[in-house]
């Protein structure tokens, strides 16, 4: 799957589904958020590894994008 880098022109509905839904979740924390956090706002099983892994590539994969921006706390918030 690939996610686009943003760009000015790039809108948010070119990224697929689930990530559009991990923007959405990021934007409505009242400020930065651990990958925990957007798990539980997402309704993932945040107690298993197995499943907040693939969260935390995921937004990872956004801030190498430039969709989000990851703090040095590890925690991951909007870029603008």
């Amino acid at each position: 799957m690939l996610i686009p880098h943003r760009e000015l022109d790039l809108e948010e509905a070119m990224l697929p589904p689930d990530y559009q839904r991990i923007l959405a979740a990021v934007r409505q924390a009242a400020g930065p958020v651990m990958a925990r956090h957007v798990g539980e706002m997402l309704g993932v099983d945040v107690s298993v590894r197995a499943k907040l892994e693939p969260l935390r590539g995921r937004l990872v994969r956004l801030v190498d994008r430039g969709w989000l921006r990851k703090l040095p706390d590890g925690r991951f918030t909007t870029r603008l």
